[in-house]
């Protein structure tokens, strides 16, 4: 649960939107406060800065669609930090170091406390921590403290701020399936309301018939992702596919029946990823035992020479394309390795339940992404196989010897333990987790 509160004090100067939101602004996401802190020259413990809230419910509201649908960055820059991080707010308070990332269904709240040991107005102590909530949840906290504020500004007697007109805006948006689905693209596009290139949104628009709207929710985040100017339509796709690519026929590939399993959207990407390959592990009685080429690609109904293709072959992206009673299969990496790995997350994909035409395996972290990723490392490398290979000793040598047995990349290794062995801090830097 995601909470944003506002108690009010009295301010005697100031501008009037200031006076009339004015209080302790405090954030707490499943039961923990994030804003904890000591203002200047005291030592009681406060739950969080006394600050205008007319302003974090403008930044919040402005940023409403980003918040919520620009996928997570391997290598974020100004503008993602301007989005998504509340120390951006400015006006001249003092705001959290919290930043905020929403794969599309859940949203991470990561909290860190103040590091400069210059004295300021207000220090945060709280421990640095990340919380987990929905989306669904990060959309109805803002809703509540964008009307508390508003309420507030309407007691005071002010009723036409540029918060009035942004939430007014905000609100015909998202009555409206049409405006909600070009401002959702511009945000996976990592760009403001109305500040996206036209042509390439309309672009991606034009092609959802052809491709299915959620593969060009992920092909967009993709080119956000990528800073990219284009979203490939289907025909170029197929000319790709027929240029790097392979013939495909998913239909032989295998299947997992509708079992006790998590569903798609409602765990951890990671989670479901990862109980989708134990299942199909099991079904095929793979145990712990590595997937050579022959058997990869037989599950996913590919030719096994798909991944022995030359790195000139290589396609952009990697992705999975039926049209007109033809299907191709095109994988990005250059290397096996990674060719494998690709091609294991579309099968995930496939087995996540994905039917659209195309399934797109991208370099976005939307939760459909993550879940390929999770998915892919559990199968080629699953953590209990690795653990057991690995035993005592997590040397970078033995890791590398690892990932020759499981014909995957050390990166692929060392992400599996850092991912299930966090107290052993085997970070890979700049990556979220799948």
């Amino acid at each position: 649960m995601l909470t944003l509160g506002l108690t009010r004090i009295a301010l005697g100067s100031g501008t009037i939107e200031e006076q009339a939101t004015f209080g302790t602004f405090a954030l707490r996401a499943n039961g923990r406060c994030l804003t904890e802190g000591v203002a200047a020259g005291g030592n009681e413990l406060l739950p969080g800065p006394r600050a205008a809230g007319y302003y974090v419910a403008e930044w919040l509201a402005w940023n409403w669609w980003r918040l919520l649908w620009e996928a997570g960055s391997a290598n974020p820059g100004r503008e993602w930090t301007l989005a998504h991080c509340l120390s951006s707010v400015g006006a001249g308070y003092v705001w959290p170091n919290i930043e905020i990332s929403s794969d599309g269904v859940y949203a991470s709240i990561a909290s860190t406390r103040t590091t400069d040991s210059a004295p300021g107005l207000y220090r945060y102590v709280g421990a640095p921590r990340a919380e987990v909530v929905s989306a669904e949840e990060l959309a109805a906290a803002i809703s509540s403290f964008v009307q508390v504020v508003l309420d507030q500004l309407g007691a005071a007697g002010v009723a036409a701020t540029n918060l009035h007109r942004i939430w007014h805006d905000l609100e015909a948006a998202r009555q409206n399936a049409d405006a909600t689905r070009l401002r959702r693209l511009e945000a996976r596009l990592g760009c403001d309301p109305d500040e996206a290139d036209a042509t390439l949104v309309r672009a991606a628009m034009d092609s959802t018939d052809d491709l299915g709207s959620d593969a060009i929710d992920e092909l967009v985040a993709d080119a956000g992702a990528c800073k990219s100017t284009a979203v490939p339509s289907r025909e170029e796709l197929i000319d790709i596919a027929k240029a790097s690519g392979s013939a495909a026929r998913p239909q032989d590939g295998v299947t997992l029946p509708k079992g006790p399993g998590p569903k798609f959207g409602t765990v951890a990407a990671w989670r479901c990823g990862v109980a989708a390959a134990k299942a199909l592990r099991q079904q095929e009685a793979l145990d712990g035992k590595p997937i050579r080429n022959k058997a990869l690609s037989e599950l996913a109904g590919v030719r096994a020479s798909a991944l022995g293709r030359n790195a000139e072959q290589s396609s952009p992206l990697a992705f999975m394309l039926s049209s007109r009673g033809r299907s191709w299969v095109a994988l990005r990496s250059k290397r096996e390795v990674g060719r494998r790995f690709d091609l294991a997350r579309l099968l995930g994909d496939r087995l996540l339940g994905q039917t659209e035409p195309m399934l797109p395996a991208t370099r976005a972290y939307t939760y459909r992404q993550k879940a390929q990723r999770a998915f892919a490392a559990e199968l080629l490398c699953p953590y209990q196989a690795v653990r057991e290979f690995l035993g005592a000793d997590r040397s970078g040598e033995h890791r590398e010897e690892a990932a020759a047995h499981f014909e995957v990349s050390p990166f692929a290794i060392s992400t599996v333990l850092a991912n299930n062995e966090p107290e052993l801090h085997l970070k890979v830097v700049g990556t979220p987790v799948w």
